[in-house]
């Protein structure tokens, strides 16, 4: 498998991985066909992206005969990560809460957008916990060697 790179797709990159992503698996030439719906696109440009894609992590293949099909190794949610960590970086100095400040700002939200807000903070908190807990106990266990 090959080694996750965490780099932001491009935006080429991306209208690639939505097509796996909406197709499931896919070959290089129905790649090629559904972007040559929107613009001219070469085969070969196409594959080397695809190859491209599976080197940083993002895609996988299996082989029918001599044809290669692709599927995601990621979720799209991924993608989305990466891009939102680079924006607070670059727009906000790295600063998550300079981000959300903005957001509410200047567009606001819904009592609805921050239940679920709240909600996830909730569940992100609980969970960040929960391994800190992990690692207390692991700690405990290498330094007492199981004993209490």
């Amino acid at each position: 498998m090959a080694k996750q790179d965490t780099t932001p797709l491009t935006e080429a990159q991306r209208e690639i991985m939505e097509v796996v992503w909406d197709q499931g698996e896919v070959t290089v030439t129905q790649v090629r066909d559904e972007l040559a719906q929107r613009r001219e696109v070469a085969r070969n440009t196409i594959q080397t992206m695809i190859v491209r894609l599976e080197e940083r992590g993002w895609l996988n293949h299996r082989e029918e005969g001599r044809t290669f099909w692709y599927s995601a190794d990621r979720p799209r949610t991924a993608s989305l990560g990466a891009k939102v960590a680079q924006m607070v970086d670059r727009l906000f100095a790295g600063s998550p809460e300079e981000m959300v400040t903005a957001l509410m700002e200047y567009r606001g939200l819904s009592s609805e957008e921050a239940d679920r807000i709240r909600e996830m903070i909730d569940a992100a908190e609980s969970k960040a916990a929960s391994k800190s807990n992990q690692k207390t106990a692991k700690k405990h266990v290498k330094k007492h060697g199981g004993q209490s």
